[in-house]
């Protein structure tokens, strides 16, 4: 537990509570199925996890509920959203509407037989992939996710690239997301956004249009790292003291409605994960006079995303 509480630190910092703003970005949690299972992962996903799928009812629950909230966005993301069984009607309804659709992607689902073409139809859907790479070096990399993830991201990437993504097509963005390894903030700046630039065209002639950082949060397997290490209290005051009022605006939880596969609703993915509902509401019944100005439910972890130069699904949240 921080020794200073998440609502406390806004208040001795003259802030009012987190208050929803309108909806930008409908998020979808498919599942926590997964082909991997990364040390960092914050939502527990693996190979194992197919009991976790959103069912048809949700699912269908959540394209009605693309006319009824007026979202932008769509976020698809799991586990590997690809592997739902619905993912491409997903794509497709939101492509109809003229959403724009983020895939996040683990790259190494895009190797799996199963899903060979997968890069050119999300191409032809002109669908975000924005792909998870903890770090643009082989050792980093491996030690997050596992012995030849590296290999294999490198090969998927290539595929990307063959497909349209990452040459500067707008309507075909690649962004890479990374993250630390261990208990450290989030180092991102502009000199490691072109050292990641260089280092993969170079080594790798892989290209990729942005480069994004995604802090790790204390929750989940990573938590249960950090406890297994001794090492929990210590990252909880590295992400208290690196708290930043300026982080504050861009927050995802002010835009974005994240949906559960069972078709509960979170002001964010973590809250989801941490079984923060908002009570009585789900993406089925969910208006967005709902939403507007609605309390954001807040705790330790949202110290993750305000430390530093701040931490989204989006990046960096510091105005």
């Amino acid at each position: 537990m921080a020794a200073v509480t998440f609502q406390d630190q806004l208040t001795a910092t003259g802030l009012p509570p987190l208050r929803r703003g309108g909806l930008r970005v409908l998020q979808l949690n498919l599942g926590r199925l997964c082909n991997m299972r990364c040390s960092h992962c914050h939502v527990d996903a693996g190979p194992d996890r197919g009991d976790t799928q959103m069912s048809d009812e949700v699912v269908d629950a959540c394209i009605i509920a693309m006319d009824r909230l007026c979202p932008e966005v769509l976020d698809l993301t799991g586990g590997a959203p690809e592997m739902h069984l619905r993912f491409r009607d997903l794509v497709e309804e939101a492509h109809r509407r003229g959403l724009r659709i983020i895939d996040r992607c683990n790259l190494t689902i895009l190797l799996v037989p199963a899903y060979a073409g997968l890069p050119e139809w999300l191409a032809a859907h002109q669908v975000e992939i924005v792909a998870s790479l903890p770090h643009w070096q082989k050792p980093r990399t491996d030690s997050q996710r596992g012995e030849g993830t590296w290999e294999m991201s490198i090969a998927a990437l290539r595929h990307l690239n063959g497909a349209g993504y990452g040459l500067g097509d707008p309507r075909r963005q690649l962004t890479l997301m990374t993250n630390p390894d261990g208990d450290r903030l989030q180092p991102l700046c502009s000199v490691v956004v072109e050292q990641w630039k260089q280092g993969l065209l170079e080594q790798e002639g892989v290209h990729f249009d942005r480069l994004i950082g995604l802090t790790n949060m204390p929750i989940a397997r990573f938590k249960r790292w950090l406890d297994q290490e001794g090492r929990y209290s210590s990252y909880m005051e590295t992400l208290v003291r690196g708290f930043n009022p300026g982080a504050i605006c861009g927050l995802m939880c002010r835009d974005t409605l994240s949906v559960a596969a069972d078709g509960s609703i979170y002001d964010c993915d973590f809250n989801q994960m941490l079984g923060m509902a908002m009570e009585g509401l789900s993406i089925a019944s969910v208006e967005p006079e709902d939403l507007e100005r609605r309390l954001i439910q807040t705790a330790d972890h949202c110290y993750g995303c305000t430390a530093g130069q701040g931490s989204s699904c989006s990046g960096s949240t510091s105005s």
